[in-house]
């Protein structure tokens, strides 16, 4: 049984983290995966990065692109016993986009203290992602309890 959760429900865990795993194809059809940091604006995943990176050139070649939130989960009074990470995972279209043409707002968001450092915003690069089709989660929107039941874990819920 896949638990439903809404659209809402993934946002607000998406929106809540900051570090995920992105997965691209190469130019020689291998798969690679890297970590990254992201935003979220308007329902969109925004990455910097260089412009001289291997993630930006595998992206440029071939647009679609996965990711997995990882979502840290600890018992408060027992934070030494181990619990799997709830993840959030999907599917996706990413673009490139010079740093210089995002938003003032985006910039601030991804850049921070940086965000008016011309030189590195003239040599960095955005990744913007779009989520396609469906979440397909882990772990989101049940207790820990539960969590242990893979059955009860699996979740969905449409990206909209």
């Amino acid at each position: 049984m896949t638990l439903q959760l809404t659209s809402d429900q993934v946002w607000q865990a998406v929106e809540k983290e900051l570090f995920g795993i992105i997965g691209m194809v190469t130019a020689k059809n291998e798969a690679r995966t890297v970590g990254i940091v992201y935003i979220v604006h308007n329902r969109k995943l925004y990455i910097a990065s260089s412009k001289e990176t291997w993630k930006v050139r595998h992206i440029s070649q071939n647009p679609h692109v996965s990711m997995t939130i990882p979502i840290a989960k600890r018992i408060p009074i027992a934070p030494w016993v181990k619990i799997p990470q709830a993840t959030i995972t999907f599917a996706g279209t990413a673009r490139i986009i010079p740093a210089g043409d995002a938003s003032a707002e985006i910039k601030q968001a991804i850049f921070r203290g940086s965000a008016g450092d011309d030189e590195m915003i003239s040599g960095s690069c955005l990744i913007e992602v779009t989520p396609e089709g469906h979440f397909v989660t882990y772990g989101i929107g049940i207790s820990l309890m539960q969590m242990r039941f893979p059955e009860k874990s699996r979740g969905r819920a449409p990206v909209r």
